[in-house]
């Protein structure tokens, strides 16, 4: 296992604007773009923080990995880039900092909360679980793609991310999400499935010690809000939301709603 490299990605808060904001790290599910995903939330919580993302390795601005990953190496990295930007000063001293990751992000967040929770003031977690799916279908998955290509999951992810409706009424929105999904590297797309599959940390919740928000949409057969109650049930401090007429990518289907959660639970 080895840490991939990930780019920090400013979606809110440039220069003086974000001098005295608490700052707010955001990361994207698996196939899409934390600036596809993330940009109309961000608008809004703009306000309040400095908004800063990353994408997934071999999607959007990160490079490509092959090597196996697993959820802490993610961790790993996005701690390094937290790091990072206390030493580049771009987090004003005595500024708070939170996360909130979507789907394997959110598996990311649980990460975080398990190995690095002293850099986080509050972490959410976005239409994801403790544990995502079974680990013998992400295996089936990882091969499929690595052989077929990205472009051969659109029309699934399609009907999985979206509520009923959704595309229809955001085309824009639907096919910018969907075209990172289409652009994304076949092995590095691999390599998380093999990280999801091996990821399970519903038995160590209560390790987490750090302020956990769930999030999750009421449509969502992916990961439905019975998995953020469970979530917030099991770590030391939690509490669950559930989102109306959401499927799997909450950030990009109800943007302005989103962020009011993530400005309540994240008080100063």
């Amino acid at each position: 296992m080895s840490t991939p490299e990930i780019t920090a990605i400013r979606l809110s808060g440039e220069g003086e604007s974000g001098a005295d904001k608490d700052v707010l790290f955001v990361g994207a599910g698996l196939g899409t773009g934390v600036q596809a995903l993330w940009a109309d939330a961000a608008n809004v919580l703009a306000d309040r923080f400095q908004v800063i993302g990353w994408d997934l390795p071999g999607h959007g601005e990160s490079p490509a990995h092959n090597e196996p990953l697993a959820m802490a190496d993610l961790a790993n990295a996005v701690a390094d880039l937290v790091k990072a930007q206390h030493a580049a000063g771009t987090i004003p001293a005595g500024a708070k900092v939170y996360y909130a990751g979507v789907s394997i992000n959110g598996a990311v967040a649980l990460q975080l909360g398990l190995d690095h929770g002293d850099l986080f003031d509050g972490i959410a977690v976005i239409c994801s679980a403790a544990k995502i799916g079974q680990t013998e279908a992400w295996q089936e998955r990882a091969t499929f793609v690595e052989a077929a290509g990205t472009p051969s999951m659109v029309a699934g992810s399609a009907e999985k991310w979206f509520a009923p409706g959704f595309i229809e009424q955001h085309a824009a929105r639907t096919t910018r999400l969907l075209h990172t999904l289409q652009e994304a590297d076949r092995f590095s797309y691999a390599r998380l499935c093999e990280a999801l599959g091996g990821f399970d940390v519903r038995e160590r919740l209560g390790e987490i010690t750090v302020p956990i928000v769930a999030l999750h949409g009421a449509e969502d057969g992916v990961c439905p809000p019975a998995d953020g109650e469970a979530i917030a049930a099991g770590v030391a401090s939690g509490q669950a939301h559930v989102l109306e007429n959401v499927a799997h990518q909450a950030p990009i289907e109800k943007p302005a709603e989103t962020a009011a959660i993530l400005k309540e639970a994240f008080t100063a």
